[in-house]
């Protein structure tokens, strides 16, 4: 069988709270009355009343009332690059003449074929700073191509001369130790 629950309230059951006036409730975790009301920064009566003559002259927290330009000219940054070493004469010379592009083109020249009108123009571009290069050395090309032509043998028993004054140089710099 079902138990019956009576609705009685006996002596040990929780006793209802008395009834209060709306009016003398008050919301628990609510402040009543404390701060400045809103908008009182701006409120310049209040300001005047609370403040003494030297202090309303001028208030810190009211900012500058000057006008401020909003459309300004577009001024770009500038990039500063990071200054390299600069090169002698020499290393730029050596950069020039070991460049792909320019071998390549110059090979396509040897070869025939014919440029377009930008490679071309590149192409006497870098030729004319090599030029400008040497002649600031003092190397001619005379010069050069001399150098070329005692620097390679011409014959096989120039190659095994040369070879054979190595080995008599290296036989020497032993016997010295």
């Amino acid at each position: 069988m079902s138990r019956n629950k009576s609705r009685k309230i006996n002596e040990n059951a929780p006793k209802k709270q008395p009834r209060t006036k709306k009016q003398d409730r008050v919301v628990a975790g609510k402040k009543q009355n404390s701060g400045n009301k809103p908008g009182s920064r701006h409120d310049e009566k209040q300001i005047q009343q609370t403040q003494s003559g030297a202090a309303r002259a001028k208030d810190p927290r009211h900012g500058s009332k000057k006008p401020v330009a909003l459309n300004l000219p577009a001024v770009k940054p500038v990039e500063k690059k990071p200054a390299a070493p600069k090169m002698s004469d020499e290393q730029k010379l050596l950069k020039l003449e070991d460049d792909p592009r320019l071998n390549s083109l110059l090979d396509m020249l040897e070869e025939g074929k014919t440029l377009n009108a930008a490679d071309q123009s590149w192409l006497d571009k870098q030729l004319t700073e090599i030029e400008r290069l040497m002649e600031r050395l003092g190397i001619n090309e005379e010069d050069d191509l001399e150098h070329v032509m005692k620097t390679t043998a011409t014959s096989d028993d120039d190659l095994l001369e040369k070879f054979e004054s190595g080995a008599d140089l290296l036989k020497d710099y032993q016997r010295k130790d």
